[in-house]
């Protein structure tokens, strides 16, 4: 019986350990971007890491509007493309990632209060500390109730929540509890079922400016 827990404890210990150094290991390349979210008992940093680096990948995908060939990339016009073609199931994750997502995604993967097994609609975790404070603090009324509705009966996903949040994608520029919601239901929760061993993550080259208050484009 001791035998065994010993070994139970060193298997935890090994578990624990991998996990603090995957984290630990993470190049963070956005600690100099204003703070995102104001929520406790949460790893704010490596959640801010996950939204910018979120936002930088969609920018680079989705944020030129092709049908202006002098149209620099526009985040509002990306946040709009991605969450259309998100509720539709149509997001080529293998091609929108980079590699530092890819390793952001791999740190935030160790945090088990963030995802649930059990999740057949998302692997995200409605139960967590994240998307309680996201809850609480979304600035859109109207988008706020349906939330707070729908995570009564622990169901997020994207087939219901993706259309209201399609109407108020703009909110998103101005809400980063709303962006960091987008972000974990409708990217991150999505790459577990993507093989990242056969992803060939894009070179990102476009320079951004988070501080920046984007032009807005006429709404699709």
């Amino acid at each position: 019986m001791k035998s065994i827990f010993k070994t139970f404890i060193l298997a935890l210990t090994f578990v624990l350990f991998n996990c603090k150094n995957t984290t630990s290991n993470l190049e963070y390349k956005y600690t100099n971007k204003p703070a995102t979210i104001a929520c406790k008992n949460t790893n704010a940093k490596l959640y801010a890491e996950a939204l910018y680096a979120f936002e930088e990948d969609i920018l680079n995908y989705y944020g030129k509007n092709s049908r202006n060939n002098n149209a620099q990339p526009n985040l509002t016009y990306a946040y709009n493309q991605f969450i259309r073609n998100a509720v539709y199931s149509k997001i080529p994750y293998e091609s929108v990632i980079s590699q530092h997502t890819i390793n952001v995604f791999k740190a935030l993967k160790n945090d088990n209060t963030l995802w649930d097994a059990n999740n057949t609609k998302s692997h995200l975790n409605y139960n967590s500390s994240l998307v309680k404070c996201i809850a609480e603090n979304l600035k859109n009324t109207n988008l706020k109730t349906t939330f707070n509705a729908l995570l009564s009966v622990n169901d997020l996903s994207t087939k219901l929540i993706g259309p209201p949040i399609v109407s108020n994608y703009r909110s998103a520029l101005n809400d980063k509890h709303l962006a960091t919601f987008i972000a974990f239901e409708f990217f991150y929760a999505k790459l577990f079922e993507v093989d990242l061993t056969k992803v060939n993550p894009h070179k990102v080259d476009t320079k951004v400016d988070f501080n920046k208050t984007p032009t807005s484009p006429k709404q699709q």
